[in-house]
């Protein structure tokens, strides 16, 4: 039987888990911020604790360095991302009316921009493309997840016949690349670009109905 002493070291252990979980949380909330704009070579310990207030030294607790803080920061958008755009497009049905809500809610992030600087991976991926590591590791996986879930979506639309015998993959890479240049084009300012994208991405459906 656990003593009292025991019961109040382990609630007191508890409540500093929690704490350390709640200040990791909202250090990496802020971090996808900074690095959606800036992108990830702009994270510091020192700006961190800066805008959230707490000290730099117990920021340089929760992650000990700034590699280990750059891939905390990846996850955590990659978490925001699916709870946005790929959680929501799951009740629709399997198919081509899934691709349609994921091509929707991708739209909907970047047009009311789910981080400030727009999508995350656009930010960021041109800045890590050339520099083999974790990090490039972390953001080419979660680049490829995304790919991965149109093309899903397309073989079911094949395989269900709502579409004609097209090459899955090739196709959610053109979808893909459509939204990444709805993104570049919102951030100079371009809104006729969404329209466009709707277009293409229609024009791709029904090309292949």
């Amino acid at each position: 039987m656990a003593t009292s002493g025991q019961r109040t070291a382990d609630e007191s252990a508890d409540r500093r888990l929690l704490r350390g979980v709640r200040s990791r949380r909202a250090v990496t909330r802020r971090a996808v911020e900074i690095a959606s704009l800036d992108g990830l070579d702009g994270l510091s310990f020192g700006r961190l604790a800066e805008d959230l207030g707490i000290s730099k030294a117990g920021i340089q607790t929760l992650f000990r360095t700034k590699e280990r803080l750059q891939l905390a920061t990846v996850e955590a958008a990659q978490e925001a991302f699916v709870d946005a755009v790929v959680r929501p497009a799951r009740d629709s049905p399997a198919g081509v009316a899934r691709i349609r809500a994921l091509v929707d809610g991708w739209i909907d992030y970047a047009v009311q921009p789910l981080f400030p600087g727009g999508c995350f991976w656009g930010a960021n991926l041109p800045i890590f493309d050339s520099r083999p590591g974790p990090v490039r590791d972390a953001l080419l996986r979660q680049q490829r997840a995304w790919v991965a879930i149109l093309a899903t979506q397309f073989r079911l639309a094949v395989a269900a016949g709502e579409i004609a015998d097209i090459d899955p993959e090739a196709a959610a890479f053109q979808v893909g690349a459509v939204l990444n240049a709805v993104n570049l084009a919102l951030r100079l300012g371009d809104d006729d670009s969404v329209t466009m994208a709707r277009q293409v991405v229609d024009g791709l459906l029904d090309a292949a109905a």
